[in-house]
């Protein structure tokens, strides 16, 4: 277990640098895109389009790491007024559900989106970039989910640990209150 966890470590930081990176070429081009409509007499074609499909890449990729790193937006009410047993359970299942939801819908659906599109070679307006290579951020984002997903489920996650301590000792002085 330990040289998946190392994997996926680096997995992460890889996501990163490549969140950075892709959030920098969003930022060159939509800079380039105010520049040519305003000071060029033609504005560029392509940089609406690819600005569509860094967003894509973005939002899904970027999806997967918040995921990793507990960014998510999350309802943890009623799981902070179980017991950590209680907890544990509840948190598990939530990873069983994500795992399911990243194989079947992400990384199954996904591929057969990014198949059709490369099998009817569906190409974009401005840039004739084949979808498929746009598509493909499904299948790669549910990879990440679905691997993220198995590091939590085995409670492997650096911070589950304190987390849950932290759980506990927060129960135990919410029922020392109400007692």
């Amino acid at each position: 277990m330990g040289t998946f966890l190392t994997f996926v470590s680096k997995l992460d930081l890889a996501l990163k640098y490549l969140l950075i990176i892709l959030m920098a070429l969003l930022l060159i081009d939509v800079s380039w895109q105010v520049l040519t409509r305003f000071l060029l007499p033609k504005p560029s074609s392509f940089t609406e389009e690819l600005a569509r499909f860094l967003l894509i890449w973005i939002g899904l990729l970027g999806a997967s790491h918040a995921y990793r790193h507990r960014m998510h937006l999350g309802v943890d009410i009623f799981v902070k007024s179980m017991s950590a047993r209680k907890a544990k359970v509840t948190t598990q299942i939530v990873q069983l559900m994500t795992l399911a939801f990243a194989i079947s819908v992400l990384i199954y659906g996904g591929s057969k989106l990014v198949l059709l599109a490369f099998h009817l070679e569906q190409r974009s307006a401005a840039m004739q970039v084949n979808m498929g290579v746009v598509y493909m951020a499904l299948p790669i984002s549910g990879v990440l989910f679905a691997f993220f997903a198995i590091e939590r489920l085995f409670g492997h996650y650096p911070g589950d640990a304190e987390q849950m301590i932290s759980h506990t000792s927060k129960s135990k002085a919410v029922k020392a209150e109400v007692q």
